[in-house]
């Protein structure tokens, strides 16, 4: 089965209440980002990991940057040339596993 390629406009993402997400609009492709403050390194580090295998399961790959002491998330469909419905559905998995390495 094909992925679905259709774009959501910013009103659509904002409908999905994607707490600590923002919608960002680029030349490139339109995004989603969001940071999680993680407090130290190594569970920033775990929260990278977590989120590696939960990406590699959906086949849909964020763009992570770890820093110390958050890390940042920028999810968009390069296929579709912005938001789509995969990455509000991994934005979801993401918020979760930051909940619990928050914990």
């Amino acid at each position: 089965m094909e992925p679905d390629t259709t774009t959501l406009t910013a009103e659509q993402v904002a409908q999905e209440q994607l707490e600590g997400w923002t919608y960002e609009t680029s030349d490139e492709a339109d995004s989603i980002v969001a940071r999680v403050e993680t407090g130290d390194f190594v569970t920033g580090l775990a929260l990278v990991n977590a989120i590696g295998a939960k990406a590699e399961e959906a086949n849909h790959h964020p763009d992570i940057d770890l820093r110390y002491p958050y890390v940042e998330i920028r999810l968009t469909s390069h296929d579709a040339g912005g938001v789509t419905s995969r990455d509000v559905a991994m934005a979801k998995v993401i918020n979760a596993l930051s909940a619990e390495s928050t914990l």
